[in-house]
């Protein structure tokens, strides 16, 4: 069942957002060569909490960190280790926070030390299809028009793939919650859940630079990289449905 938040609700989660926001640009300001995943989960944790929020992974059953950190080739859920970034790295930080009942979800990938331009290129297409997919979360539309925003910018104009086995969601008093928001279109746009006001959703932009397959990188069963070993993006924000259009709650 999809959940409607109240106006007051909502209030609590542009709260978090903003918290969640501000962390994890901070957070990123300290990515750089030599610097680990864990020291950079560690300083997420410590904003989160001084801001008066907790770690909203940390209520995943069975997950002890802030951060999911995707590094090349891992896509989504990589427990945060000891490998210290490098030159020509990227990077995904997916993030969230409990406030006051409510999650919020967001994640960014980035480069270390800019200047790879076939890198550079594949990261702009996934903050142009996460902004191309925020444009069409208004009321009227269907979940399957941001679905198609995404899908077409990822596939169809730049040649990546958008993973098909994770998708956004709705977020709010769980971390995880109706409708799944897909980052492709399967079937019609009308057959999709329709966007009313006071839904909340994070739109999430899951992307391989080579094929859409995945693999468990590890043992550790939570790690999921690509199946080829090529670079994967990762882009998310949390907006709410507003007659005014998306009100983005992680800015």
């Amino acid at each position: 069942m999809i959940k409607i938040k109240s106006k007051e609700e909502l209030v609590i989660m542009k709260e978090s957002g903003r918290m969640l926001a501000e962390t994890l640009w901070e957070v990123l300001k300290h990515v750089k060569p030599g610097v680990s995943e864990l020291e950079l989960d560690a300083l997420a944790e410590k904003l989160i909490r001084q801001k008066g929020g907790e770690p909203g992974f940390q209520k995943v059953p069975g997950y002890k960190h802030a951060t999911c950190m995707s590094t090349n080739d891992v896509v989504v859920h990589g427990i945060p280790t000891e490998y210290k970034l490098k030159e020509g790295d990227i990077i995904g930080i997916d993030c969230g926070v409990f406030y006051k009942g409510f999650h919020t979800d967001m994640a960014q990938t980035v480069q270390i030390t800019k200047g790879n331009s076939e890198v550079d290129r594949f990261l702009e297409v996934g903050k142009e299809a996460l902004q191309a997919g925020i444009k069409q979360a208004v009321l009227g539309n269907h979940v399957g028009h941001i679905s198609k925003a995404i899908q077409d910018i990822v596939e169809v104009q730049n040649g990546y793939s958008v993973v098909r086995s994770l998708v956004g969601h709705g977020v709010g008093r769980d971390l995880h919650e109706e409708p799944e928001v897909p980052g492709y279109l399967y079937g019609k746009i009308e057959k999709t859940p329709l966007l009313r006001e006071g839904m909340v959703i994070a739109v999430e932009v899951i992307y391989n630079m080579g094929g859409p397959e995945l693999v468990f990188a590890n043992k550790d069963g939570w790690t999921l990289a690509t199946e080829d070993g090529s670079l994967a993006g990762l882009f998310e924000r949390s907006l709410a449905i507003t007659k005014d259009g998306p009100q983005i709650l992680t800015p």
